[in-house]
């Protein structure tokens, strides 16, 4: 039977609500209290009932399921929640060293090309990148701070 109040059992019934119940079902089969004729009959029922009480009547003498595990919240920490920061991955690292390196290479053509070396305009574009990825990687190491 349904715990809600407003769901009379003479109110018509939608496909979520015979989803929910041929679901029920479908549990009940698999916990071994209905054998596959009962569960195939209940099923074909519940795909034509047209009222809530129809469908209650489908599940009546079945045991109420228990209900979900609710997950306990993060500690929280002062005002905000830890968080740990995530490593940077490989995929990142290496997009960084590809770039910086192709950078590098350029300059290196251009220094070259000009008879001697070019101011090294390739830091400003490996440099800031990487240390964002070092601090990440750092922060990671860390770990949230205890306040």
């Amino acid at each position: 039977m349904s715990t809600d109040p407003d769901r009379r059992p003479e109110l018509r019934a939608g496909d979520g609500d015979r989803q929910r119940v041929a679901e029920r079902l479908r549990r009940a089969h698999d916990e071994g209290r209905l054998d596959l004729d009962e569960f195939d009959e209940r099923v074909t029922a519940a795909w034509a009932a047209r009222t809530y009480g129809d469908l209650d009547a489908l599940t009546a003498d079945l045991p109420p399921e228990p209900a979900p595990a609710v997950r306990a919240p993060a500690p929280v920490h002062g005002s905000s929640a830890a968080v740990r920061p995530h490593a940077p991955d490989r995929g990142a690292v290496s997009a960084w060293a590809t770039a910086s390196l192709v950078n590098v290479l350029i300059w290196g053509v251009v220094s070259v090309a000009a008879v001697g070396p070019v101011y090294p305009w390739w830091i400003w574009v490996a440099g800031p990148w990487g240390v964002l990825l070092l601090a990440q990687w750092i922060g990671a190491q860390r770990g949230p701070r205890e306040s």
